[in-house]
């Protein structure tokens, strides 16, 4: 699997900074060409499923996900969210980090992910991680700016 991280400093403090995040349906758009559907009731938390669908036509693939570790950020204290990915194309797992930022200004999100490809070999991991750093990279700054 490829396994990439992203942080991100923002002036947004951790509660809004985790609202942006999980939204997913705010997801659609930032990484290209992706419209993000939320197959389970509100609110969200452990369970919640949504699919983010890729492509143009017969070319478009479905991405899978749930909501399997669920912890808003409470205070200063840290928010966590793990997501498993369990689609045929794509699988693999994403974690995001909230936490206070340096001085108690803002927020730190640590993004971590680590994706399979179907069919690509291990030997592209590297290429792969490079380019999920950044499509999500590009992904991640669009959603924090609110």
């Amino acid at each position: 699997m490829a396994l990439f991280r992203i942080d991100r400093r923002t002036q947004a403090g951790p509660a809004e900074v985790w609202l942006r995040l999980t939204d997913w349906p705010r997801h659609t758009g930032s990484v290209p060409l992706t419209r993000i559907t939320v197959s389970t009731p509100p609110p969200t938390g452990v369970g919640t499923v949504f699919v983010a669908r890729t492509g143009v036509g017969r070319l478009a693939f479905d991405d899978p996900m749930e909501v399997v570790e669920w912890q808003p950020p409470e205070g200063e204290g840290t928010g966590r969210c793990r997501l498993e990915k369990r689609g045929r194309v794509v699988t693999g797992w994403a974690e995001m980090e909230v936490r206070p930022g340096p001085e108690g200004t803002g927020a730190l999100l640590v993004w971590r992910e680590d994706l399979r490809v179907w069919r690509l070999p291990h030997l592209l991991d590297p290429v792969t991680a490079r380019a999920g750093r950044l499509v999500f990279g590009r992904a991640l700054t669009r959603i924090l700016r609110g």
